[in-house]
């Protein structure tokens, strides 16, 4: 059984829960988002295992989770990166969001997240079990794509890709 960290809107600890209990009722706790990009500055976008709890199928940002009870968002960050997409690099923790959205299944994600943003030119080996499809992309189509198609990605990822800047992009692809 997997738990996951809630909080109040400070991000401080105040429990922990089951995972799945926690996004049924609705429960704020901690989250991360990775956006990954090659040194050509396009994105690794995932579309998520058809056997995920919840957006099943949907595209979404290089990796996402939350982070263990006692672990901290570095270590988090890294080992999920890891088991997800098959590499791990460099990240750089950018700015946090809280998201507050339910989905058709009855989950709601409550969420403080954290984006963090690195850089990768490797090969991406995704866990079968996690990731049905990946692809690299430029934020230009990426965003026009979503324009016409945004029930295909997933809420996070679009709310992220609007704080993301661009400077913080050609930073990170350096």
């Amino acid at each position: 059984m997997q738990k996951v960290i809630l909080i109040n809107k400070n991000n401080r600890k105040i429990g922990e829960e089951e995972k799945i209990k926690a996004h049924k009722q609705r429960k704020l706790h901690r989250a991360f988002s990775i956006f990954v990009f090659n040194s050509k500055g396009k994105l690794l976008i995932q579309q998520r295992a058809k056997s995920k709890y919840h957006c099943a199928g949907i595209w979404a940002n290089t990796c996402c989770s939350h982070p263990k009870p006692n672990e901290t968002y570095n270590h988090a960050v890294h080992r999920r990166l890891k088991e997800e997409m098959g590499f791990d690099c460099k990240l750089k923790k950018l700015f946090c969001f809280i998201y507050n959205t339910g989905f058709k299944n009855g989950l709601i994600e409550n969420e403080y997240d954290f984006v963090f943003i690195g850089k990768f030119d490797g090969e991406v080996k995704p866990n079968k079990k996690e990731v049905m499809n990946y692809k690299w992309i430029s934020i230009k189509d990426l965003k026009k794509n979503i324009k016409k198609n945004s029930n295909k990605y997933s809420v996070w990822l679009k709310i992220a890709l609007n704080k993301l800047k661009s400077l913080q992009i050609k930073e990170a692809i350096k």
